[in-house]
């Protein structure tokens, strides 16, 4: 029994432990597409380049002057050894004072590495170390004899120790020539060269891992606020999109990156609000004309005998019906406008012209409320503009202006340049109700309405205003609102001009006037 149990776990913990291994494969490959290992293998790769460059030139110097330092020396042997060898009779003599040390030693080691032979190659003296390197042929003989100056070459005897052999013409008696050949062992030099690159490879090493241990923690160090970036960003729902990531204050990339993110986070947040808001906006503006609709046709099901009464009931709800269609059109207009799916048809156009048409419009609105309606134009007042959406300005301003002012009151229209700055100034100004100082700064939020009993009477959807000022904001103008309650309001818009402002002349045409 204690065996078949056994039996049976085997394979399943066997195949338990197959099964984890591609997935910690998996998240050991994942290692090699973090950042921080593609910056320290750069920072490394870089590193290991340029030590490997610095140990090559340094190599490369110190092979250089070792042999700039063995061709010197075999330079001085090759001068004492024409001093110190004639040909005498086809023969070679070694002229040197025997009871002299030094001299005897020069000789000796002048004859360690040594070749003479006539000028048909055939040998009259050798080392036994020249030997091991190789005797020249008669044929190489022939082509040294008529070289201009010696020559030095390298060459290795029969156990590879290199040479540092010089060849070239001795003149002899009877205008003779001879092969000369000396050489040295440079075999130190190599040794030398062979321990630098074997020291330096291991400390380059040594330095590769070294560096690559330093640069994986100074990675992990300067990707640390980049992690709390992404940290962040985690943490960050369309519930709380006003979280902020604070600056390091190192005016740094890092630094462009995080402004850039609260940027995209401050725009987000205002998108979120603009739908909230719209939601908010339709839902409350909506339920007034629906509960209406649905109490008249409660009212004409249960109450209505005649087919008067019926007929009576629908036309209250079709007039209820349309009410409504036009708050759902101008929300969806203002709202394609503030998202930039409204394109606007921008062309030069002379606002003064739109300003009359549109005053022309509104003047038996305000003949019937007994109101004086005054435009003073200056021409030409040039903009690059979307008309429609000018005509829509000028309208919304002056159905507001003429429907908050009382009967007997006024409403200006004055366009015309601003002396001070160049631009185009619109003003309207009418002498209403007011606005009380509170609810001027909300006055171009979307159905904000001033509730008081002036102008609680007063019909409206409160989205007039809020279409002004996108309009203005579109066309890279601004707005301002002043009043004064009871005494009346002035709307002023300024806009960039098309063209330089005329200078005046010293006679001025009357301004165009229009009165109602």
């Amino acid at each position: 029994m204690l065996r078949r149990e056994l039996g049976k776990g085997r394979p399943g913990n066997v195949m338990r432990a197959t099964r984890s291994w591609p997935g910690i494969l998996k998240q050991q490959l994942r290692v090699f597409k973090q950042l921080r290992f593609r910056l320290t293998f750069f920072y490394v790769t870089l590193f290991s380049l340029l030590l490997v460059g610095m140990v090559f030139f340094f190599r490369e110097d110190a092979r250089q002057e070792m042999d700039s330092e063995a061709r010197a020396a075999l330079e001085e042997e090759w001068g004492a050894a024409k001093g110190y060898l004639h040909i005498e009779n086809a023969k070679p003599v070694w002229v040197a004072d025997s009871t002299d040390p030094e001299e005897a030693y020069i000789v000796e080691r002048l004859r360690h590495v040594f070749l003479l032979t006539d000028a048909k190659g055939a040998v009259l003296e050798r080392s036994e170390t020249y030997q091991s390197i190789g005797i020249d042929s008669p044929r190489e003989v022939a082509r040294v004899l008529k070289l201009p100056k010696p020559e030095i070459h390298q060459r290795r005897d029969a156990n590879g120790v290199p040479y540092l052999i010089k060849v070239g013409a001795l003149q002899g008696n009877k205008g003779r020539q001879y092969f000369l050949a000396i050489g040295r062992s440079v075999e130190i030099t190599e040794r030398t060269l062979q321990n630098i690159t074997r020291k330096y490879t291991l400390r380059l090493l040594m330095g590769i891992a070294l560096a690559a241990i330093l640069g994986w923690l100074l990675a992990m160090r300067a990707l640390q606020p980049l992690n709390s970036v992404a940290k962040t960003a985690q943490e960050i729902t369309s519930s709380n999109l006003s979280v902020q990531i604070p600056r390091r204050g190192a005016g740094d990339e890092l630094d462009n990156l995080i402004h850039s993110f609260n940027r995209m986070t401050s725009r987000l947040n205002h998108s979120f609000e603009q739908i909230r808001q719209f939601s908010t906006d339709v839902s409350h503006e909506l339920r007034t004309p629906l509960t209406a609709i649905r109490g008249q046709l409660e009212v004409a099901l249960f109450t209505a005998k005649t087919q008067e009464q019926y007929r009576d009931a629908m036309v209250n709800a079709l007039e209820d019906v349309e009410k409504l269609s036009s708050i759902v059109r101008a929300l969806l207009l203002l709202s394609q406008a503030e998202s930039g799916q409204l394109a606007l048809q921008r062309s030069t156009l002379d606002l003064t012209e739109v300003a009359r048409d549109i005053v022309d419009q509104f003047q038996i609105p305000a003949e019937e409320k007994q109101l004086q309606l005054v435009a003073q134009l200056d021409p030409p007042a040039l903009a690059y503009v979307d008309q429609t959406q000018m005509e829509r300005m000028f309208s919304n301003l002056l159905s507001n202006a003429i429907k908050y002012t009382p009967q007997g009151g006024s409403v200006y229209v004055r366009v015309g340049h601003d002396p001070e700055s160049g631009e185009l100034r619109i003003c309207v100004e009418d002498s209403g109700v007011g606005i009380p100082a509170t609810h001027l700064p909300h006055i171009f939020d979307r159905f904000y309405r001033v509730r008081n009993p002036l102008t609680n009477k007063i019909q409206g959807l409160g989205l007039g205003l809020s279409f002004v000022a996108w309009i203005v904001s579109a066309h890279d103008g601004t707005i301002t609102a002043e009043s004064t309650e009871g005494a009346g309001t002035r709307f002023t818009i300024h806009f960039p001009a098309a063209e330089p402002v005329p200078v005046p002349a010293e006679h001025h045409p009357p301004a165009a006037s229009v009165t109602a």
